[in-house]
């Protein structure tokens, strides 16, 4: 229903082309996602622990991308400005309570100039309760200068949906009569998001034409194949040539690996592969390059790295930040593959490598692969651990 709301009375939206990578909060079991994986685009479902843990798992199950995690006392691991669109259907959250601290949360992951598509009964149902939320939303967003900009209802399902616009310039910001919610203070750096507070706060839209955020990324699936327009040559790249060249290296780099090696070298049936997670994701080059199979990879960008998630976003891919030497928040046996490009010798120095294998081991599913790059010392430390847990 709300595809076909978004395509009829929302033409900007234009799935596949212009929205690529979607959050979906209080997903359920994911259907949302799973019917946008067919019009090429990418969902991050996640709902809270408390309530949904059987229902994300089944999303796992069925092969849809999802993760448990709490919007609560502390930022989504997400950087700021990288979801293109953001859905809430039949989902509880108070986004008007406590002077709207969670939906500016949501606005914190917005992409300037993008959509919050919000279905629940306070858009289509007029009892108390529902009006009273209706209009403590209404005068949230009209605060936050999101645009209202189509309410639609499904006379049938008796059900509907309203679709505000994040607004893409600061003019909104500066005429306001009230600094309420307030603007985030200069220093106050919106991609911070591994354990930092909530700030309920808004961050202003970059003006600068050169900086990420000041436009939205080219169509996909151009976005994928080019370095976004804010890597600039002065910039330093991972690997030590500027940050465009670099770029456009690595996903060659990935390509040959993954056609020469991965898909003929390695003895894995792909056909049965779906959910992939890329342990150390760079810029997402391994991920662009199994775009043309049947999975999704999930890219961790590790805390104590160079944060080049915002890119991984940027050409249309999806991501968290994570710290290895921690557990990570998904279920037991639910990724088919895990991918590891030189993670664990850096990792060593840190932390020690036996809990990271065993947590491995929990993720993956029985008969799952793991595929490691690496130093042969680190290799081998792997493979040791690896054995006790009787892999082969």
């Amino acid at each position: 229903m709300v595809l076909n709301w978004g395509m009829q009375s929302v033409p900007g939206i234009a799935w596949g082309k212009r929205t690529r990578v979607v959050l979906d909060v209080g997903c359920g079991v994911a259907s949302f996602g799973g019917y946008l994986f067919d019009r090429d685009v990418l969902t991050m479902s996640f709902a809270p622990k408390d309530e949904h843990e059987a229902q994300v798992q089944f999303a796992l199950e069925r092969g849809i991308p999802a993760i448990s995690a709490v919007m609560g006392s502390q930022r989504l691991p997400f950087p700021c400005g990288v979801f293109d669109l953001v859905h809430c259907a039949r989902c509880r959250v108070p986004w008007h309570a406590e002077g709207g601290r969670l939906l500016l949360e949501l606005n914190r992951v917005l992409r300037p100039g993008g959509h919050f598509v919000w279905s629940a009964t306070p858009v289509y149902q007029k009892l108390q309760e529902d009006v009273e939320i209706w209009e403590a939303m209404s005068s949230l967003t009209a605060s936050m200068c999101w645009k209202l900009e189509t309410i639609q209802k499904d006379a049938i399902n008796k059900i509907g949906a309203a679709i505000y616009r994040k607004p893409s310039n600061n003019q909104c910001y500066k005429q306001r009569k009230q600094n309420s919610p307030p603007m985030c203070k200069d220093e106050d750096d919106p991609n911070a998001a591994w354990y930092v507070p909530l700030q309920p706060c808004m961050h202003r839209v970059p003006e600068d034409p050169t900086q990420r955020g000041s436009k939205w990324p080219i169509r996909w699936a151009k976005r994928m194949r080019m370095p976004p327009f804010w890597l600039n040559q002065s910039q330093m790249g991972i690997y030590g040539k500027p940050a465009p060249d670099d770029f456009t290296t690595d996903y060659e780099h990935w390509k040959q690996v993954v056609n020469n090696s991965y898909l003929k070298g390695l003895g894995i049936s792909w056909k049965n592969v779906r959910n992939v997670m890329d342990m150390r994701a760079v810029y997402g080059g391994f991920a662009a390059a199994l775009r043309d199979l049947q999975v999704w990879v999930l890219n961790i960008v590790n805390v104590n790295a160079p944060d080049t998630l915002p890119i991984i976003y940027e050409r249309g891919l999806f991501g968290i930040y994570h710290d290895w030497c921690e557990g990570f928040s998904t279920y037991p046996r639910t990724y088919d593959l895990l991918h590891a490009d030189h993670l664990f010798s850096r990792l060593k120095e840190r932390c020690k490598l036996a809990p990271v294998m065993a947590e491995i081991d929990r993720i993956v599913r029985p008969g799952g692969k793991l595929i490691v790059r690496d130093e042969s010392s680190a290799i081998s430390e792997v493979e040791n651990s690896l054995k006790s847990l009787h892999w082969e």
